[in-house]
C-alpha cells in the first residue's frame, strides 16, 4: 500500500526522536511487542515523557496500544512500516 504524503510525514516526525527511536527498538527487540514497564526500565525518562512519546507513536500508527488486565503492552504496526519504507524507497527511485 502506498502511504499519503500526510502519513509519509506523521511517520517520519514520530521516527525523528531518539526516545521514540529506543521504544521502538526495545519493542523490536522483544519479538515486536512490549509492556509499558518494561520500555520504563529502558529508557531513563519519567512517566509522563514515556507517556508522551508512545502517545505519538500510537498516533502515527507505528504501534498498537492493547490494555492487558492493568497493563499496557504496544506492538509494532510491521505493515505500517514496511508500507512507509517502500513508499520512501518508490518515492526516491523517482516512481
Amino acid at each position: 500500500m502506498v502511504l499519503s504524503l500526510k502519513q509519509i510525514e506523521k511517520i517520519s516526525k514520530a521516527l525523528g526522536d531518539s526516545n521514540r527511536l529506543k521504544i521502538l527498538h526495545h519493542i523490536s527487540k522483544k519479538g515486536g511487542s512490549g509492556q509499558c514497564s518494561e520500555i520504563q526500565g529502558v529508557i531513563d525518562l519519567t512517566q509522563p515523557s514515556i507517556s508522551h512519546h508512545i502517545k505519538i507513536l500510537i498516533e502515527a500508527g507505528i504501534i498498537e496500544p492493547e490494555k492487558e488486565g492493568r497493563n499496557h503492552k504496544y506492538t509494532l504496526n510491521e505493515q505500517l512500516l514496511k508500507d512507509y519504507t517502500s513508499t520512501i524507497g518508490s518515492q526516491f527511485r523517482g516512481s
